[in-house]
């Protein structure tokens, strides 16, 4: 059975591609009202442009999760246009620095993602948890990776950042419950998206191994069937369910 969420107010950080565009089509589909936050606007207005076309109601704003004054004003401007937040389904990340060695690490390269991921992570959900503690109630769902949490990563940014982000949903959890808002991170596994196939792609440039690369692009899930699993921890049926939830 398809989750019920009629009428539920989500926010969905990442929507304009991957997993966060799937997860902001299967919501709106479920009877979601949808605010579509991220930096490409071309392919965000097109999310939500598909969204509306089938019948949902959704809207698009610029947001760098990364600079707090654009989240909280974005923040602001769509818990009033949905009359509050019921749902964040936080998914906007980067994947940089694949395959640099320690000892060859850019400073910046690190920097830009840890913002982005982690920093951002800990942003979207400061100012969404305050719309939320005064609803009292909400639900809070992060991403990390399986990368940072049960083993490494091609990059050590990006590692970081996503052990990082688990960590922040583990703290959360604690904190919010009182206030009635449920925390969960999901950690997905090899998906098929922008960011992940990016990956694949520079490693064979750099290794120049087919074998391994037709390996790992014949390991890739689709982001639909990844969406499944946020939209139904996005619904009340999910409310026994807290800490980290893997999937394949």
């Amino acid at each position: 059975m398809p989750a019920d969420l009629k009428g539920k107010r989500i926010i969905v950080t990442g929507a304009a591609t991957g997993i966060g565009r799937a997860t902001a089509l299967r919501v709106s589909a479920y009877g979601a009202r949808v605010a579509a936050f991220d930096v490409n606007d071309a392919e965000g207005i097109n999310t939500v442009n598909d969204l509306n076309e089938a019948a949902g109601d959704a809207r698009y704003w610029h947001v760098d999760v990364a600079d707090e004054v654009q989240v909280n004003g974005a923040v602001s401007a769509a818990a009033g246009w949905l009359g509050g937040v019921d749902v964040l389904l936080h998914f906007a990340g980067v994947l940089k620095g694949a395959n640099v060695e320690l000892d060859e690490f850019p400073e910046a390269t690190w920097d830009s993602v840890v913002d982005i991921n982690m920093k951002g992570s800990f942003l979207i959900a400061k100012h969404v948890s305050g719309v939320m503690k005064k609803q009292k109630k909400g639900v809070i769902i992060l991403t990390a990776s399986g990368a940072g949490v049960i083993g490494g990563s091609s990059s050590y940014a990006y590692g970081s950042s996503k052990g990082g982000v688990h960590g922040l949903a583990l703290v959360m959890q604690g904190y919010l419950t009182k206030h009635g808002i449920r925390v969960n991170d999901v950690a997905p596994g090899a998906v098929d998206t922008p960011l992940k196939t990016g990956q694949i792609k520079q490693t064979y440039a750099l290794t120049g191994d087919k074998t391994a690369y037709d390996a790992a692009m014949a390991s890739l899930v689709t982001p639909d069937g990844v969406s499944k699993v946020y939209a139904w921890l996005a619904s009340d049926e999910a409310d026994y369910v807290r800490g980290t939830v893997f999937t394949r």
